[in-house]
């Protein structure tokens, strides 16, 4: 049988449950991830909180997202956003940045639905994850944990 070459799996801020399941078992069997959902269907920007519901938006068009809608979810969403403004970062592209810059993942699969959203997201590739932003986000994993896996 051939064998397996990548893995799709959710995996974000918001959902890093691949790293204690299936991280350590993929790269000793160099199996990639191609990381869907790394904005965790927009809610990582910041649009949603509060219960906002911009006008034009997925999550206000199809009534998805209850999986970014848990207890603890909106929280862990503020401490990434505090992360972004501390560090004057888009949290768009803190999110993408960070999943990009796992040693296990592939490829982030991104969305958008503007030619501004694109530009945006792609400019993530140039955002470095320094180890000072890593610490940040370390901490708030330690608090938030994966509230929406």
């Amino acid at each position: 049988m051939p064998r397996v070459a990548s893995v799709q799996n959710a995996y974000s801020l918001l959902n890093r449950t691949y790293e204690i399941g299936l991280a350590e078992f993929h790269e000793r069997e160099q199996v990639g991830l191609l990381a869907y959902s790394p904005l965790g269907q927009g809610f990582l920007t910041g649009k949603y909180q509060r219960g906002a519901r911009p006008t034009g938006a997925r999550t206000t068009l199809f009534e998805r997202g209850q999986r970014y809608q848990k207890p603890g979810t909106e929280a862990a969403i503020d401490s990434y956003l505090a992360i972004a403004r501390d560090f004057g970062l888009d949290p768009a592209q803190l999110a993408i940045a960070y999943v990009a810059s796992r040693p296990f993942v592939t490829s982030a699969i991104i969305g958008a639905t503007s030619l501004e959203q694109l530009e945006s997201d792609l400019a993530a590739l140039d955002v470095k994850i320094t180890p000072e932003i890593e610490a940040r986000i370390d901490a708030a994993y330690q608090l938030h944990g994966s509230p929406a896996p």
